[in-house]
C-alpha cells in the first residue's frame, strides 16, 4: 500500500525508525509557509491592479471600492487553492513526500508482518439514527480485513450510539447482536446507547475517553459510514508508536459506493484530484495539521488532557456548543504541544457522501454554522498560526461565496447606475466596454480561469502519468475529467447561492437542528427541487434581464452564473438520478480506482450487501466464548430490564456481560 512508501520499504527492524524520520526529521515548515504566502501574494497583487484598471471611475463613486475590496477577498481565496493544488501536483509528479520531501520509492512486495508493540487500540464508531443494518455491514467488513492482518488482538471496538428514535433503536441492538454472531470469538465488541445526547458526537466521544478511554493508548475515530483497511489501522498504530510526539494522524478519506450522478461525480474527482490536494496541504502545514473529525487515530491521553472544548458566550447559533469540533480539536492538541499530521499517502480510508445536492446543501448548512463559530476563536491564546488559518480557511470556504455574489451584485449595480449616471460617457461604457477596459476583463478572466482550472488539468495529468487504467483508460479518464469540470460550472452559482443563504441565516441568528445525515442515494422530486430553488430561478432571471436592458455588455461576462441559478431546479432533480450514474459506469465513465479494484474491506462489504443479511429473519447467538460487552450504565433499570427481556426472547441472555463501568 502507498504508506509503505513513507516507510521506505524498510525490513521489519527498521520500520520505526523510518517512520520516525518521516515526521520528526521534516524540515521545519516555517520556509514553506512563507513561500506559499509569498505566492499568494505575488498572485493577488496583480490581478487587484488589473482589476482598479478595469473598474470604470466614472458615475462609480464609492461603489468602486466595494467591488474592488468583494473582489480582493474572493481572488485571494482563489489563488489560495491553486497554489495548494500546484504545490501537491509538483510533489507527486516528483513523487516526494510532502512532509520530508525525500523521494517516494516504488511499490515493493509487502514486507512480512510486524507485531505491534503491545498497544492498546480503540476502534470507536459514533452512531446517530443511523440505519443499523449499514452500519454494522461496514463495520463487519472492517473487522473481518482487521481479521486478516492477525493483529486483530490489539483492537476493541466500540459501538457508542447516541440514537433516540425509537424505530431505530431496537433494529440497532439487534444488529448489534447479529454482528457479533458472525465475527470470530477474539474480537471484542462493546456497544453503548446513551439516553441524553449532551456534546452531540463530539459529547459522545468525550463520554467514552472519560470512562473507558484510559484502557487504551489510542483511538481511531470512524464514522457510521466509514470502512477503513485492516492494514491502514495497523499502519496508523505503528505510526503513532514511531512517533511519540504525534498526537493525532489524519488519514485522507476516498468517496466509495456512489450510484447516482452527483454521488459519482464526487467520488470520481476526490480520487483524481484529492490525494494531490492533500498532498499541497500537508506541505504547507506541516506538524500543525487539521482533524476532520472520522478516519484519524487520536493519542488518547493529551486529547482527555487539552482537548476539552470551550462553550461560547452568547446563543446559538454562534454562540453555545460548538459544532465543528475537529477543527477544534486539532488546535487545542497542537497548543498543547502535540503533533498533528495529515498523511494524503495512506490509503485504505474511505467514506460515503450525500447522493444529490439537496441533501449535500443539508449537510453544508451544519458545517457552514460551525466554521463561522471558529471565527469567535481566532483570539484564542496560545494557539499555533497555523491553527488559526484553517479556523480563518474554514469560514471563508464559506463566506467566499457570499463575498462573490455581493462583489456580482454590486458590480451589476454599479453598471446599472453608470447607464443612468449623468456624467459623460458613462451610460457608453455600461452598454459597451471600451477597448482598453475589454482588452483588461479578457486578461483578468483568463488569469481567474487558469487558477480555477488548472488545478483539474493538473489531476488529469497525474493519473494519464501513472495509472490511467485505473480510471477505465486515458480516453474515458479526460472524457470523465471534461464531464465534471462542466458539471462543477454549473453548479458553482447554485452552491454560491446555497452558502450565502446558510451565512445570511446565521447572521439572522436561526440555529440548525442536529439530525442523522443522509448518505443514501435519492430521486429529488421536482416539487422538492422547486421549493428549494425557485428563489434562486427568480433572482437569477430578474438579474438577467435588468443586466440585459440596462448593462448588456456585462450580460455575457455573467452569463454562466444566470445559466447555473436558472437550470438549478433540473441540476437539483439529476444530481439524484441512479439511471444517470448507471448509464455512465456502464460506458466506462466517472470510474474510481475503489471500483475498478475493490480494496479487501469494500470487497466484504460489497459481499455482504449482495447476500442481504436481515436481522430480523432470526434470532443470532454469539458463539461461544465471544466476546461482547453491553455497556448499559447510561440506560435507565427498564430500558435494561427490557432490552434483557427482548434478548431473553431470542436466546442469547446468557453472552450478555453486564454493568461494565470504567471512569478512566
Amino acid at each position: 500500500m502507498n504508506s509503505e512508501a513513507i516507510l521506505e520499504q524498510q525490513p521489519s527492524g527498521d520500520v520505526e525508525k523510518a517512520a520516525s524520520e518521516s515526521f520528526l526529521h521534516a524540515p521545519a515548515a516555517r520556509g514553506r509557509r512563507l513561500l506559499f504566502l509569498g505566492l499568494v501574494l505575488g498572485t493577488v497583487a496583480p490581478a487587484g491592479f488589473l482589476m482598479t484598471r478595469i473598474l470604470p471611475v466614472t458615475g462609480m463613486g464609492p461603489l468602486l471600492w466595494v467591488i474592488l475590496a468583494l473582489f480582493l477577498l474572493t481572488f485571494t481565496w482563489i489563488a489560495i487553492s491553486f497554489w495548494t493544488a500546484a504545490a501537491g501536483f509538483v510533489l507527486r509528479l516528483l513523487q516526494r513526500d510532502p512532509l520530508s520531501l525525500r523521494r517516494i520509492p516504488p511499490e515493493a512486495a509487502p514486507a512480512d508482518p510486524v507485531r505491534l508493540a503491545g498497544r492498546r487500540t480503540a476502534i470507536v464508531v459514533p452512531i446517530y439514527n443511523e440505519d443499523p443494518l449499514r452500519v454494522m455491514r461496514g463495520v463487519e467488513a472492517i473487522c473481518s480485513s482487521l481479521l486478516s492482518t492477525g493483529q486483530a488482538a490489539a483492537f476493541d471496538l466500540f459501538l457508542l450510539s447516541d440514537s433516540n428514535d425509537p424505530a431505530v433503536i431496537p433494529e440497532e441492538e439487534r444488529a448489534v447482536w447479529a454482528l457479533q454472531g458472525r465475527l470470530p470469538a477474539p474480537f471484542r465488541t462493546h456497544y453503548r446507547r446513551r439516553p441524553v445526547n449532551s456534546g452531540r458526537k463530539a459529547g459522545n466521544i468525550a463520554d467514552f475517553c472519560r470512562r473507558w478511554g484510559g484502557r487504551y493508548d489510542y483511538m481511531v475515530v470512524l464514522d457510521a459510514d466509514s470502512v477503513m483497511e485492516g492494514q491502514t489501522l495497523v499502519e496508523l498504530v505503528r505510526l503513532m508508536d514511531a512517533n511519540p510526539g504525534a498526537g493525532l494522524i489524519q488519514t485522507m478519506p476516498l468517496p466509495v459506493r456512489q450510484e447516482s450522478l452527483f454521488g459519482r461525480l464526487q467520488q470520481f474527482a476526490n480520487a483524481l484530484h484529492g490525494p494531490m490536494l492533500a498532498a499541497g496541504l500537508s506541505f504547507w502545514q506541516g506538524s500543525a495539521g487539521n482533524y476532520w473529525g472520522h478516519n484519524a487515530i487520536i493519542r488518547i491521553r493529551p486529547f482527555l488532557e487539552h482537548c476539552q472544548l470551550p462553550v461560547l458566550p452568547g446563543r446559538p447559533p454562534l454562540g453555545g456548543e460548538i459544532l465543528s469540533h475537529d477543527f477544534v480539536e486539532a488546535a487545542l492538541l497542537r497548543r498543547g504541544g502535540w503533533d498533528v499530521w495529515l498523511l494524503p499517502d495512506l490509503s485504505g480510508s474511505y467514506e460515503e457522501l450525500p447522493g444529490n445536492l439537496v441533501d449535500y446543501a443539508r449537510r453544508d448548512r451544519r458545517w457552514s454554522q460551525g466554521n463561522l463559530q471558529h471565527l469567535r476563536l481566532l483570539g484564542m491564546p496560545g494557539l499555533h498560526p497555523v491553527s488559526r488559518v484553517h479556523f480563518l480557511f474554514g469560514a471563508l470556504a464559506y463566506l467566499a461565496s457570499l463575498f462573490w455574489l455581493l462583489m456580482l451584485g454590486t458590480a451589476s449595480a454599479a453598471a446599472v447606475a453608470a447607464y443612468h449616471s449623468p456624467a459623460p460617457g458613462a451610460a457608453a461604457i455600461a452598454r459597451d466596454l471600451t477597448p482598453v477596459h475589454a482588452s483588461l476583463a479578457y486578461v483578468l478572466l483568463a488569469v481567474t480561469a487558469v487558477l480555477l482550472l488548472l488545478p483539474k488539468l493538473f489531476g488529469i495529468t497525474l493519473a494519464l502519468r501513472r495509472e490511467p487504467e485505473r480510471f477505465g483508460g486515458p480516453s474515458r479518464l479526460v472524457a470523465g475529467g471534461l464531464l465534471e469540470t462542466l458539471f462543477s460550472v454549473l453548479i458553482a452559482p447554485l452552491m454560491m447561492a446555497f452558502h450565502s443563504l446558510f451565512v445570511g441565516a446565521v447572521a439572522l441568528g436561526r440555529n440548525v437542528s442536529w439530525t442523522a445525515q443522509s448518505r443514501e442515494g435519492r430521486m429529488v422530486s421536482w416539487r422538492e427541487s422547486g421549493q428549494r430553488t425557485w428563489a434562486f430561478v427568480l433572482a437569477g432571471l430578474v438579474w438577467g434581464v435588468m443586466v440585459v436592458w440596462w448593462a448588456p455588455a456585462f450580460f455575457w461576462w455573467l452569463s454562466p452564473v444566470f445559466a447555473g441559478l436558472l437550470l438549478s431546479p433540473l441540476l437539483v432533480r439529476v444530481s439524484g438520478s441512479r439511471c444517470a450514474g448507471l448509464w455512465l459506469r456502464e460506458r466506462g465513465l466517472l470510474l474510481a480506482p475503489s471500483e475498478r479494484v475493490p480494496s479487501p474491506a469494500l470487497a466484504i462489504l460489497g459481499q455482504l450487501e449482495s447476500t442481504a443479511v436481515s436481522v430480523r429473519a432470526r434470532p443470532v447467538v454469539p458463539e461461544a466464548g465471544a466476546a461482547v460487552t453491553w455497556l448499559e450504565d447510561h440506560r435507565t433499570r427498564r430500558e435494561v430490564a427490557r432490552s434483557r427481556h427482548a434478548n431473553r426472547q431470542r436466546g442469547v441472555a446468557g453472552s450478555i456481560q453486564g454493568g461494565m463501568r470504567t471512569d478512566a
